[in-house]
């Protein structure tokens, strides 16, 4: 009889880790990596920065070649979804109808874009997600002067602007936050951010967005192009010509449109009730969903053994090592039931590990780079200080419940921002974190 394979669903970041991490720890079995996408696994990060920006080519972005992946030897199945899973019995449907019954099962979907209603059938209207729709936006960057609305202030939409703004291209950026990256990153920092992004020729806005406006279509059949984007009544609070509550909406004329308005975990196909897929699929501190069904990366929610909570990542560092993790709890846990029925020598199983990253994350925008350790979504207290506004030199240690938990820097040396990781390692007193801080950036 032919053996079970141990299949990974997702091939991007931690998909990847967690196929190569599965050859390592001594899987010799058949193995399944399965996308939905038709290119070989690659990096997502660069869409919005050196992809975008025509710096980088789509090869670059490959985490692996055809000759790199050949002695994992997987069953690659690219261009393939899956769209259910039976828990009980581990067995997966595909889109083409196979039923593909497993030793074990690694999630690894990751999250898709949002978009709003009818944006699909408007041509010029984008989302940035995938290679594909990425490489679909830069084309239509490639002669400067296009009037680009950017809707969602967040991350992906402020790195994208920066971009855009460097090409040649007028700039909106429209938020139904007042400040930048704010829920990220909190309102001092976000506030250096937008003034930087001001300096650079971006116009901030704050609303929400009621629709498009088209021209007509041609007789063709093509899609009508978007030509201004419409911010509803009563929004938010009016900010550099954005209409507020009962003035009635602003008109603001496009080329292009990117909706940066966030993004939802890939669970939608996970319908067995044994799962919990609320915000993301919810798993426990060894990244197991179930019995031999396992989580890594954007799409796994899990009780994170440090910060005592379930906490969900969309941080390129959290996809490679959780998808490390997860390779490694499932084959502990095959092994142990396997030496538990008999199955297999007679040799200690390994032990399953519980996953306590120390979250890290990034954003490059101009000259800027941000780096942050630790949680600074959610924080109840945060403390900025800005060191140096013209060259926007800040530093911002964020806290919950009285501990520091997370800790930001832009513009200070690489051996500092070593020293701020570590003083975040494990949550401490505020005051004991304030201190430790102060103390490894006194030099330099």
């Amino acid at each position: 009889m032919t053996a079970r394979p141990i299949a990974v669903v997702g091939a991007s970041a931690a998909g990847l880790a967690a196929a190569e991490a599965l050859r390592r720890g001594g899987w010799r079995g058949p193995l399944t990596l399965i996308g939905d996408e038709p290119h070989l696994p690659y990096d997502r990060p660069p869409l919005s920065k050196q992809l975008l920006h025509g710096a980088w080519e789509p090869d670059r972005l490959l985490l692996r070649t055809e000759e790199q992946l050949a002695p994992l030897g997987l069953d690659l199945r690219l261009g393939t979804r899956a769209t259910g899973l039976d828990v009980a019995t581990r067995t997966l449907t595909l889109d083409d109808g196979e039923r593909l019954g497993c030793a074990g099962v690694i999630i690894a979907t990751g999250v898709t874009a949002r978009t709003l209603p009818g944006a699909d059938r408007i041509a010029g209207v984008h989302t940035l997600r995938t290679l594909d729709e990425a490489l679909a936006l830069r084309a239509r960057l490639g002669t400067p002067g296009r009037r680009l609305v950017i809707v969602g202030n967040g991350v992906l939409g402020c790195e994208a602007a920066a971009v855009a703004r460097e090409l040649g291209h007028e700039v909106t950026l429209v938020g139904i936050e007042e400040t930048p990256m704010a829920a990220a990153v909190g309102t001092e920092v976000g506030e250096l951010l937008a003034e930087e992004h001001r300096a650079r020729g971006v116009r901030l806005l704050t609303g929400a967005v009621d629709g498009f406006e088209t021209a007509p279509a041609d007789p063709d059949g093509s899609a009508p192009q978007v030509t201004a984007v419409r911010l509803a009544n009563g929004g938010p609070p009016a900010s550099e010509g954005v209409a507020a509550g009962g003035g009635g909406g602003s008109r603001l004329p496009a080329d292009l449109v990117l909706l940066a308005i966030g993004s939802r975990p890939a669970v939608e196909w996970l319908a067995d009730p044994a799962l919990d897929t609320t915000d993301g699929l919810r798993c426990d501190a060894y990244c197991a969903a179930a019995p031999g069904i396992y989580a890594a990366g954007d799409v796994a929610r899990w009780d994170h053994p440090v910060h005592g909570r379930p906490l969900r990542f969309e941080h390129r560092m959290n996809a490679t090592e959780q998808g490390m993790a997860a390779a490694r709890n499932l084959l502990a846990e095959l092994a142990t039931t396997a030496a538990a029925t008999g199955a297999a020598e007679d040799t200690p199983a390994p032990e399953r590990r519980p996953f306590a990253p120390e979250p890290y994350f990034w954003s490059d925008q101009y000259d800027l780079k941000l780096q942050a350790y630790g949680l600074t979504a959610g924080a109840d207290r945060v403390e900025a200080t800005v060191l140096d506004r013209a060259a926007r030199r800040v530093l911002a240690l964020y806290g919950r419940d009285g501990h520091a938990v997370g800790v930001l820097a832009a513009g200070l040396p690489p051996r500092q921002i070593r020293a701020l990781r570590a003083v975040i390692a494990t949550p401490l007193p505020w005051e004991e974190a304030r201190e430790r801080i102060g103390a490894a950036t006194a030099a330099g």
